[in-house]
């Protein structure tokens, strides 16, 4: 079994910086494509960005695309979300998570992550 346990986030002016990370236990051998997805009040969870094991393919969701970048550090078992220039729209509860499919790259669908952090309040003042 793999915990994700994240940190990070909290509150920030529109135009902002934030960095969340996201740290693996347990069986991190079986971890391979990571991603965070995130989740506003009265809203589907939505994908946000995901990286390979191996972290040399990224994907990002329009919406965040040159704000945010994702990147992991294997050695430490964490991934890592730097939020740029924030909007009020950003706002909502971020997730990490975790793929122990070798298989599938950089997943970009929830139904592909065998594991989820417990999520972070990320909130953007305008």
């Amino acid at each position: 079994q793999v915990q994700l346990v994240q940190s990070g986030g909290g509150l920030v002016q529109a135009g902002g910086s934030l960095r969340l990370s996201c740290a693996a236990s347990g069986r991190t051998l079986s971890v391979y494509g990571m991603g965070w997805f995130r989740q506003a009040p009265g809203k589907e969870r939505e994908f946000v960005a995901a990286i390979s094991w191996s972290g040399g393919f990224l994907y990002y969701a329009d919406s965040v695309k040159g704000r945010f970048t994702i990147s992991r550090d294997n050695a430490k078992n964490t991934a890592y979300l730097q939020m740029d220039s924030l909007k009020p729209e950003d706002t909502a509860v971020y997730h990490c998570a975790a793929s122990k499919d070798p298989s599938v790259g950089i997943p970009t669908i929830k139904t592909l992550y065998d594991y989820w952090g417990q999520g972070t309040q990320v909130t953007v003042a305008s």
